[in-house]
C-alpha cells in the first residue's frame, strides 16, 4: 500500500505524463528532456512536483514563476534554476521567447488556474494545472480558445 507521500508522487507524475499524450503513445522517448515551468511556489510545488520532476526521466524543472521573492534564491539554488528562468506573475507572459519551458504547471489557488492557464497558452505553452481543467468549461473553454489561437505549442 502506497503512504500519501508516494501516491502523491506517483499521481504526479503521472499526472504530468497525461499532458504529454504523444510521448505516453510511444515507447521512444523524447529527443529532449521537456522544461516545465511551475506558476506558484507553495506546498504542493516545493514538497510534491518539483523533488517529483528530479526523479522525472523526460521532463525537468526549467523554470518558476512566483510572486515571492525571497524564495527564488533557494530554488535557483536547490534547482540550477537560471536568472533567465525566473518569473513573476506580471512578466510571465514573456515566457513565449523561452524555448527551455515547454509545459506550464499553474499550482496557485483554484480562484487564479483560470488567469495563469490563459496566459501560458498565449505564450504558446502547454498548460496543467492541478485540477487539469477538466471539470470546468469557464476554465477549460478560455485556455483551450487561447491555445487554439496561439497555434501549436513552440
Amino acid at each position: 500500500m502506497l503512504n500519501r507521500r508516494d501516491f502523491l508522487k506517483t499521481t504526479t507524475l503521472a499526472t504530468a505524463a497525461s499532458a504529454f499524450p504523444l510521448i505516453c503513445a510511444t515507447s521512444k522517448a523524447p529527443k529532449r528532456n521537456l522544461g516545465v515551468a511551475l506558476v506558484g511556489l507553495g506546498y504542493y510545488s516545493s514538497a510534491e512536483l518539483a523533488p517529483a520532476l528530479l526523479e522525472a526521466n523526460h521532463c525537468h524543472l526549467a523554470a518558476i514563476v512566483t510572486g515571492s521573492a525571497h524564495k527564488i534564491p533557494e530554488w535557483q539554488k536547490k534547482y540550477g534554476i537560471k536568472d533567465s528562468n525566473v518569473y513573476n506573475y506580471e512578466n510571465m507572459h514573456t515566457m513565449a521567447d523561452n524555448p527551455n519551458i515547454d509545459v506550464v504547471y499553474v499550482v496557485v489557488p483554484t480562484a487564479l488556474h483560470m488567469k495563469y492557464a490563459v496566459i501560458a497558452a498565449a505564450a504558446g505553452k502547454r498548460a496543467q494545472t492541478v485540477h487539469e481543467l477538466r471539470a470546468a468549461a469557464m476554465i477549460a473553454g478560455p485556455v483551450l480558445l487561447t491555445a487554439h489561437r496561439s497555434g501549436p505549442p513552440h
